[in-house]
């Protein structure tokens, strides 16, 4: 067992670990009692790094942080170093990163096209190829996507993030929700990101940073007017409506619990990754879990 960093406060040793996730308004709520110390850590102390998600799915390849923020897509590439928390996960439930364009594209067109995505890891981009396999891709930051379309770089772009909500104010039209599309496929939610733990922490630790990241979701959604004032600062320009309805959409009941359902989903989004090609081996979607009281745990 490698060796942990530790500190004594008021003789209480205080276990340091590291936490990344994104600086996106639903990372944020999701995290805000954490990091603003508003429930207990179990002598827990967490290291916050904000970085985009690309960034974070790389760096999960390298093992850099003890608990972070992935693409399931990223997941594939990590199962044998980390496994998925029980909570904090992303799920589009009918709605989905989105593939926009300008004028009249259609969906029977995107064949060969040029299509901007947001890293060749994310779950959007392993979505887009289960929708549509034959078509360019090229990696622009997530918040260039739009203007890169604009700009003539792509032909069509996979929106994430505000994106979703935003861009037909901006003069774009869509071709697939992908989460829309996934759903009438699958008849289940479409699996995006979640948050995962290394395995080589133990089983004692795990189980303790698994409990306190739960408590903070669940604060958060008891607690929403302030955990949403707090969000705001990473809204990216989102009025308070809208940041309301983005947060909404990706913390919710399943991002307390993922259910049999989400668990199901994020097996299946695996599978077919694997059995179209787009993944090298088949991965089993492992699950730390839980072990509060039964009447601890939140309803379906």
């Amino acid at each position: 067992m490698e060796s942990f960093s530790t500190q004594k406060v008021e003789g209480i040793e205080i276990r340091e670990m590291t936490l990344a996730h994104s600086p996106d308004s639903d990372d944020a709520f999701m995290f805000y009692a954490l990091a603003t110390r508003k429930i207990p850590t179990e002598n827990l102390s967490f290291i916050h790094t904000l970085e985009d998600i690309q960034s974070l799915n790389q760096k999960a390849c390298e093992g850099v942080f003890d608990v972070t923020a992935v693409s399931f897509h990223a997941y594939a590439y990590i199962a044998a170093q980390y496994l998925l928390l029980p909570c904090g996960a992303s799920f589009g439930d009918r709605y989905g990163p989105i593939v926009v364009a300008r004028g009249n594209l259609g969906a029977a067109d995107l064949k060969r096209r040029r299509v901007a995505i947001p890293g060749k890891m994310t779950s959007a981009y392993l979505a887009l190829m289960l929708y549509e396999p034959e078509v360019e891709t090229v990696v622009i930051p997530f918040d260039r996507i739009l203007n890169a379309v604009s700009e003539g770089e792509a032909d069509a772009g996979v929106v994430i993030h505000e994106g979703q909500l935003t861009y037909g104010l901006q003069g774009f039209n869509k071709i697939v929700d992908l989460g829309e599309w996934w759903h009438q496929e699958t008849a289940l939610p479409l699996p995006l990101g979640g948050n995962v733990i290394r395995r080589a922490l133990g089983p004692e630790l795990i189980q303790r940073a698994s409990r306190v990241l739960r408590a903070s979701i669940r604060y958060s959604l008891s607690h929403r007017e302030e955990a949403l004032a707090y969000a705001m600062q990473f809204a990216r320009g989102l009025d308070a409506l809208t940041a309301d309805k983005f947060v909404a959409m990706y913390v919710n009941h399943w991002t307390l619990d993922y259910g049999e359902q989400g668990r199901q989903a994020v097996q299946m989004f695996l599978d077919r990754a694997f059995e179209k090609g787009l993944l090298p081996q088949r991965v089993l979607a492992e699950f730390v879990e839980n072990n509060e009281p039964a009447n601890s745990r939140p309803s379906p």
